[in-house]
């Protein structure tokens, strides 16, 4: 059969768009993808090992959300290729898929290893109809936040049966070979792509709010008296512009009633506010001029951090950079154009100070310098833009051996 006719059967009935507003859509995405759940939740899996056990159940919770964002760029791409009926179909999937995981997370931990092996071996699953039903039964997640968020549900159902409209190609208007005839194709697609682009704007809200049924923080750390005592989290809370975009303020007042968003508020705000060392923590960043301030907060630093802090103290501000487990940046660095972050020979430096088992002091890097430094077993590489002293080097051995032996009081007790 002849190539050309082969692709004109391919084509005949396939009409391209161009979505104008799709950079929009996958930047506010992003901010999406970046509200990782770090909640841990008993799948049962094989794994022996705790610590190994807990990473698997955030894995398995971040899995279903990112598919869940992958679905909706898919959306985006096969409705531009012209295949609308196809990007309907993976609109509908990612609300599914979204409601799917709320459905595992929410019921009790035995049935959750049943369903979620059925799930696994792609053995008999409920349907979403059997998925809501048994939600809103139980006295859940999923209920409570239905019950106190009803308008916004009620919506999720009227989007769910539009989907079905395109997807089961429920009017002429879903046809290919209608709206695609040669006789129709001086007809404007405004209306059509101004369509889809109101559904795929409530679908990325109803995964945004599925989202909050895992764990409240994507709402709960843009109060910062949250922010400032809540642990070190990978979560990025949503942007007032992508909440008044795809949910809606007067959504997040409604769910702020629910009892996962009251629990998870009530239990944070009473711990200890770590303004002093936040950007140590969130941002890895050292402020010079408030180490004591800092230094009043250790309690809450790694010990890692602290020694990073201590050799900053003893040198008269002249460290840039400096790290071990972790890189750390002061007040005095200043970034490049080019480069956020530069590399250091750290690496290198690593493998030489292993095997000559020495430091260095006051090495020539890129009109700087770098000196190592062995503490508590761990060496510190530290750039510095002008030549440590000897009583730099005399201050930083007392600063570091009196903060090591507070630790170990500290550790102690």
């Amino acid at each position: 059969m002849n190539n050309s006719y082969i692709e004109e059967q391919k084509k005949e009935y396939i009409r391209p768009v161009t979505l104008l507003n799709k950079e929009k859509f996958y930047l506010d995405l992003t901010n999406l993808r970046y509200t990782i759940s770090e909640r841990i939740i008993d799948f049962n899996t094989t794994e022996n090992d705790t610590n190994t056990s807990s990473l698997k159940s955030i894995q398995i919770l971040n899995a279903f959300l990112q598919e869940s964002i992958q679905l909706l760029i898919n959306s985006i791409v096969l409705f531009e290729q012209g295949y609308f009926d196809c990007a309907y179909y993976s609109l509908r999937s990612a609300i599914e898929l979204s409601t799917t995981i709320i459905f595992l997370v929410d019921i009790p931990d035995k049935e959750r290893k049943k369903f979620f092996d059925k799930w696994k071996k792609e053995e008999r699953f409920p349907m979403l109809s059997y998925i809501k039903k048994d939600l809103l039964k139980n006295d859940n997640v999923f209920k409570d936040m239905s019950d106190k968020m009803a308008n916004f549900f009620e919506k999720i159902k009227k989007l769910h049966l539009k989907l079905n409209k395109c997807v089961h190609k429920q009017s002429f208007k879903y046809f290919y070979v209608s709206r695609n005839q040669p006789i129709n194709l001086h007809k404007s697609q405004d209306i059509f792509i101004k369509n889809f682009e109101d559904h795929l704007k409530k679908c990325i809200g109803v995964v945004a709010v599925m989202r909050l049924a895992i764990d409240p923080l994507p709402v709960l750390l843009k109060d910062e008296e949250i922010l400032y005592r809540c642990f070190v989290s990978m979560t990025i809370p949503y942007s007032d512009k992508f909440i008044d975009e795809y949910i809606g303020q007067s959504v997040i007042d409604d769910y702020k009633k629910t009892n996962i968003y009251q629990e998870n508020y009530n239990y944070f705000i009473t711990k200890e506010k770590n303004k002093a060392v936040f950007d140590v923590l969130y941002s890895s960043y050292i402020d010079s001029h408030k180490i004591d301030e800092i230094m009043a907060q250790s309690h809450l630093l790694s010990k890692d951090a602290i020694i990073c802090i201590s050799i900053v103290k003893a040198c008269n501000n002249k460290i840039l950079r400096l790290g071990s487990l972790f890189n750390y940046f002061t007040d005095k660095y200043k970034f490049k154009k080019k480069s956020m972050w530069p590399p250091l020979p750290f690496e290198i430096l690593k493998k030489f100070n292993n095997t000559t088992k020495k430091t260095n002091i006051n090495m020539k890097y890129n009109n700087r310098y770098i000196s190592t430094f062995l503490f508590n077993n761990e060496y510190y590489y530290v750039e510095h833009n002008r030549k440590l002293t000897d009583n730099n080097l005399i201050n930083i051995n007392k600063t570091l051996t009196e903060t090591l032996h507070k630790i170990s009081l500290s550790s102690d007790s």
